[in-house]
């Protein structure tokens, strides 16, 4: 039976969030998820009726927290649109729909997570508010690129910053080559998987990042040549890029493209021959393989929120950025990982540790 209230929640097979628009909110990342200590559950929600796919895990002994990875969609991207939100205003909404699935959620479960997907383009991001409180660090990155697909290859090119276009040009005349390896098509991907997890390691200690384990990566690609989603239009096609130079593996990217979506999931790169300029060639081919797919966008999956040289990850705003222009492409900023508390002690005990990780994480960075 759906509660009751001004958003109402009732239970719902998981297949339901096949026809999501991302893959965070659809019933493969939330079996996948299930294979790494997750519970996913599916909920159809609001007047609409909407899926929503709802993560929770225990973090301690008598504590669990519930989380909805780029949901709820009820504002359809804006959090100026009001569809399928009762009229509410963005944090009123999530208050809500929080308190209708508290009943539905663990015992225990301390706190909801959110990351809407709703997001201000070429401006600051939104910003949700009480009831709900500002999570310390944000689980999906709030701030991306979204490349346009819909133009011809040459007008995609051509809107790239000029350095861009010569680079991608240098590493094709050095003899950077790109091979493909699909999850569908299990030929090879073993070995390769194998060789971009050594460049993963090496990118993860030279720029501080955490990483998952080898198991993590293979396991999302056997997941996506296992799932069937219930559109088949909307299944995962799941791809890794290795650039190769004279028998030797420079970089690597991991692409995802469902439905209208392309995204580029993960990417690591060796010292070794930087002036070749292998990722360049590697994001090049990523774009045309997904124009040629039938995506309407690529989208970069993550930036800092603005040009700043004195950010840790300056250089990836400058690279994913240098691949859109004017008219091909945007910049965006959603509001990051908001919380509302069930338990307001343990969300707040819980919050102060996460704070002080995020700042011993910062402080290796510089």
């Amino acid at each position: 039976m759906p509660s009751a209230g001004p958003c109402p929640v009732e239970d719902a097979e998981l297949s339901v969030c096949d026809g999501a628009s991302s893959f965070l909110q659809s019933g493969f990342w939330g079996s996948f998820k299930a294979r790494f200590g997750w519970k996913a559950r599916s909920f159809l929600f609001g007047r609409e009726r909407g899926p929503l796919l709802v993560l929770t895990r225990p973090l301690a002994p008598g504590l669990a927290f519930a989380y909805v990875p780029w949901g709820p969609p009820a504002f359809q991207d804006s959090p100026d649109s009001r569809q399928d939100s009762g009229g509410l205003s963005p944090a009123r909404f999530l208050a809500a729909l929080a308190g209708a699935l508290r009943p539905r959620l663990e015992r225990d479960t301390g706190f909801i997570r959110f990351d809407p997907p709703w997001y201000n383009q070429g401006a600051e991001a939104p910003v949700i508010g009480s009831p709900l409180v500002k999570a310390p660090s944000s689980i999906q990155a709030p701030d991306t690129v979204l490349l346009d697909l819909l133009p011809s290859p040459e007008a995609i090119l051509a809107g790239m910053k000029p350095k861009w276009r010569y680079n991608i040009g240098l590493a094709a005349r050095k003899g950077v080559t790109v091979r493909r390896f699909e999850a569908a098509r299990g030929s090879g991907l073993e070995q390769a998987l194998e060789a971009f997890y050594s460049l993963l390691k090496e990118t993860a200690l030279r720029d501080g990042i955490a990483i998952h384990s080898f198991d993590y990566y293979r396991g999302l690609f056997a997941h996506a040549a296992q799932y069937r989603p219930v559109p088949p239009g909307m299944s995962a096609d799941l791809r890794l890029y290795l650039a190769e130079y004279q028998g030797q593996y420079l970089a690597g990217i991991v692409t995802l493209f469902r439905g209208p979506e392309a995204v580029y999931l993960y990417g690591a790169s060796s010292g070794l021959h930087r002036n070749l300029m292998a990722p360049y060639a590697l994001q090049w081919q990523a774009v045309r393989d997904a124009r040629e797919s039938g995506c309407a966008f690529y989208d970069f999956f993550g930036i800092p929120p603005a040009e700043d040289p004195r950010h840790p990850m300056s250089g990836l705003y400058r690279f994913k950025t240098g691949f859109i222009g004017d008219s091909t492409g945007r910049i965006i900023h959603r509001p990051g990982s908001w919380d509302y508390p069930y338990r307001p002690l343990r969300a707040r005990l819980f919050r102060t540790a996460e704070a002080l990780r995020k700042k011993m994480r910062d402080l290796r960075k510089r």
